[in-house]
């Protein structure tokens, strides 16, 4: 399993007619499934932005520059947990 965490506006609502299914949609959810894409797996990854909130409480490291369609080259932070 992978993670991509990205934080922004979303798009949520039920899809469907016969089988009613909750889904999220845009361009936050793409960018978050481009972070997963990033790692490895069994780990998390997550902008810069959300690095900055959470790197007081955990570990982790530069995974590099990924270029995103339509938003240009991001900074994607790979985060684990602190060590005890």
């Amino acid at each position: 399993m992978r993670v991509g965490v990205h934080a922004g506006p979303v798009v949520a609502g039920i899809v469907g007619q016969q089988r009613y299914q909750f889904d999220i949609w845009g361009d936050t959810v793409n960018v978050a499934a481009r972070m997963a894409a990033k790692c490895t797996s069994g780990s998390v990854a997550a902008t810069k932005a959300i690095w900055e909130q959470v790197s007081s409480d955990f570990e982790g490291e530069a995974l590099g520059e990924l270029e995103v369609k339509g938003k240009g080259r991001i900074s994607v932070f790979g985060i684990r947990p602190r060590k005890a």
